[in-house]
């Protein structure tokens, strides 16, 4: 079997996962009336809530299938070119690690710094939101498409956590693009001390890059939160637009390193195992 054909099993996957994840933020953003929320419409709005969820689940896990078999083909059938030079450096077992450990611990760190996962010792959850300790409850309506429907969890009298489909969404992107630059970007540190034509530095970079919500966090540390809301909404803001702004990096960082980690025949320094 060819390398085209093989790689076109994996693209229905892709393509179905993308439209389906966008189909249901749209979808659900048509509930999102708040004269439609009347207290007969209530359970059927719990239940398209559900619905929205286990859509979304399936989407993702069809985008991860499908993007894991496509990098998996390419890393093995491939030859030479730059995304056989990417999934190969992608699929060494020092890498995997890599990227597993970064996308959970980079996962953990954007949780904390988006509001995703949520601890506050001085607010007792209890006390001040009269909230069920351990309790989940899902939030259906109302606001903009992307923020809806919320799932909120009472894990402790201190933690808990506050799912919004596009925080959850970016999070997940933005950790996976984190461990695949973490993981090339050290392949790349490594292999620039044995070959002197690549730089150090430039390698360096994608180590750099690799943390596109430390800028808000180191703000938020240096000014303190005595500043009030107004500049923690600020602060978050600009958290945001620099996510936004970085993510177009976290793509085509990956792809300078590899092909500065590529051979004059186009096939990668790295070997596959």
């Amino acid at each position: 079997m060819s390398e085209q054909a093989t790689t076109k099993n994996s693209r229905p996957f892709l393509i179905v996962g993308i439209i389906a994840v966008i189909a249901s933020f749209v979808v659900y953003g048509r509930f999102q009336d708040p004269e439609m929320v009347t207290p007969d419409a209530i359970e059927s709005y719990i239940r398209l809530s559900y619905g929205f969820y286990v859509i979304f689940a399936l989407a993702l896990g069809s985008i991860a299938y499908g993007l894991y078999n496509y990098q998996k083909q390419k890393a093995v059938i491939g030859r030479s070119g730059i995304f056989h030079t990417l999934a190969a450096i992608s699929f060494t077992k020092k890498s995997q690690k890599i990227f597993i450990a970064t996308f959970i611990s980079y996962g953990i760190f954007f949780s904390l710094t988006s509001g995703t996962l949520v601890y506050d010792e001085q607010i007792s959850f209890s006390y001040h939101y009269g909230a069920k300790i351990p309790s989940a409850n899902i939030i259906p309506c109302c606001d903009a498409p992307g923020y809806m429907p919320k799932i909120v969890v009472y894990i402790t009298d201190h933690v808990g956590l506050q799912i919004i489909p596009i925080n959850l969404l970016l999070q997940i992107i933005v950790s996976y693009l984190v461990g695949l630059n973490m993981a090339i970007a050290v392949n790349a540190i490594k292999l620039s001390k044995k070959k002197r034509g690549m730089s150090t530095v430039g390698a360096a970079t994608g180590l750099f890059i690799a943390c596109p919500t430390c800028v808000g966090s180191l703000l938020s540390i240096f000014v303190g939160t005595a500043s009030g809301i107004a500049l923690t909404i600020a602060l978050t803001q600009l958290q945001t637009v620099f996510i936004a702004i970085s993510i177009p990096i976290l793509l085509i960082t990956p792809f300078i390193l590899a092909r500065r980690m590529m051979n004059s025949d186009g096939s990668c320094m790295v070997d596959f195992k």
